[in-house]
């Protein structure tokens, strides 16, 4: 059975209630901190997807190891790789959170707010246009194999949509103004492609 057919999910009021019922919840938010600061759910700690390592975060569970271990993220992509990565290491109990923060904001419930932050997806579509907009015209202007650069982010671009893996978001989220000078970024100070 396929990892991707494995995987639990939870929607967000569903797993507010589970927190308001007096539960322990255990939820960990994988987008980068500089994106957490922005906005995240208040029941949620950070623990970026780019530096995900299983084992740590299993190691300083918040709830029973017997409960779910719920991820979130800004709309469920990097909170499903997060998942089938948490699978792929034998830790089966895990529940993405269907639409992500956007949802959880959507629905009403309570996230705390820092200061704003440009998504990563959207840093990767910048990024992207920058880069074929300035391939095109060094083509143009400067000597045709310039055309090479437009060509290449194309196939980074084809490449991460039929593996939904982005190099470039990858790379992006590793940049100082993806980071926050205090690494706590959690209510709760614990340590820390695209939507």
């Amino acid at each position: 059975m396929a990892v991707a057919e494995t995987l639990q999910t939870i929607t967000p009021q569903e797993l507010a209630q589970l927190a308001e019922s007096g539960r322990t919840v255990d939820v960990i938010d994988v987008r980068t901190p500089a994106e957490f600061r922005e906005v995240h759910a208040t029941i949620a700690r950070n623990v970026p997807l780019d530096r995900l390592d299983c084992d740590e975060v299993l190691a300083t569970r918040q709830a029973p190891a017997d409960e779910p271990l719920y991820v979130i993220c800004r709309s469920g992509n990097r909170a499903r790789q997060a998942c089938e990565k948490f699978i792929k290491a034998s830790c089966t109990n895990v529940v993405n959170v269907e639409g992500g923060t956007v949802a959880w904001e959507s629905a009403g419930l309570p996230v705390e707010r820092g200061k704003k932050t440009i998504s990563l997806e959207r840093q990767v579509r910048i990024a992207a246009g920058l880069l074929v907009l300035t391939g095109a015209l060094l083509a143009y202007f400067v000597n045709i194999n310039f055309v090479w650069l437009s060509a290449f982010v194309g196939a980074g671009l084809t490449f991460a949509g039929i593996t939904d893996t982005c190099g470039m978001a990858i790379v992006l989220a590793r940049m100082p103004w993806n980071q926050v000078a205090d690494e706590s970024s959690s209510s709760d100070a614990m340590p820390t492609c695209c939507s």
